[in-house]
């Protein structure tokens, strides 16, 4: 009996609490709504501070408060954790409100939505291409920032991203046994990343990749291409001499040798 009270009375605080959010959003006083959405905000109730300050922002557009309404339109979205709709309105306040003390923060917190919206390595990355562009452009513009040291931060995360995107995509061909095709996308990744953390292991598999293919070759290529593979070695121990694939690149170099003599 007592639980069932308790269930009626939460029921009716839960209807009172809804029927009187609806009676605000229903008010011509946009003032109200306005203040009323601060106080939503400021209890963490971000998804009823979002919905008022949506309407009450084309509104008020133009008024003294138009940049304070839309900066907490965009963390109540951030609140929500939905970074895409958060960035979407935090790289809008930049741009139309450039002027306000909030456009520089504004302009960071789109970069990092856009950082907390990127996918991990095996997944497509515009998202963080996105980021990539707005943490540098941010850089660009405000490099004394006081969120200067984690724009940098977040960036060189981003980045080491793409680079293994890059590798793992690379790999994969070699993977496949599609060895033509791995050499291609091998080179490419050093090409664009030539620093990357990878690079020891990309250049193995160049090497080991024209092996393969030498090995599963007519007869008529096998002498070229297991030249490239002697070419690719001397590549790669020149600049790794010590690597810890140099056992096994040693042997693919005495058989390449060995067919081509």
């Amino acid at each position: 009996m007592i639980k069932n009270y308790l269930y009626i009375g939460i029921l009716i605080v839960v209807l009172s609490s809804c029927s009187g959010f609806e009676k605000i959003r229903k008010s011509s006083d946009y003032n109200m709504k306005y203040r009323k959405a601060l106080e939503y905000y400021n209890k963490g109730d971000y998804n009823r501070a979002y919905t008022l300050l949506d309407e009450v922002a084309p509104l008020l557009r133009g008024s003294n408060s138009a940049d304070t309404i839309n900066y907490y339109l965009a963390y109540s979205a951030y609140g929500q954790k939905d970074y895409t709709l958060a960035g979407y309105h935090f790289s809008n306040f930049a741009q139309v409100y450039a002027y306000s003390p909030f456009a520089e923060e504004s302009e960071y917190m789109a970069a990092y939505c856009y950082y907390l919206d990127s996918p991990g390595p095996s997944l497509d990355q515009e998202n963080t291409m996105k980021a990539i562009e707005t943490f540098k452009e941010f850089l660009r513009k405000s490099p004394q920032s006081k969120y200067a040291e984690k724009g940098k931060q977040y960036l060189s995360e981003l980045q080491e991203k793409l680079v293994e995107k890059s590798f793992r995509s690379a790999k994969l061909y070699y993977d496949m046994e599609n060895y033509k095709s791995s050499i291609v996308a091998l080179k490419s990744s050093l090409e664009q990343y030539p620093s990357s953390k990878y690079r020891e292991e990309l250049m193995w598999y160049v090497v080991k990749s024209n092996y393969m293919m030498a090995e599963n070759s007519i007869e008529a290529k096998r002498k070229e291409r297991f030249q490239s593979t002697v070419d690719e070695y001397y590549s790669f121990i020149s600049e790794f001499p010590k690597s810890e694939f140099k056992k096994d690149a040693d042997k693919i170099y005495e058989v390449s040798q060995k067919f081509i003599k």
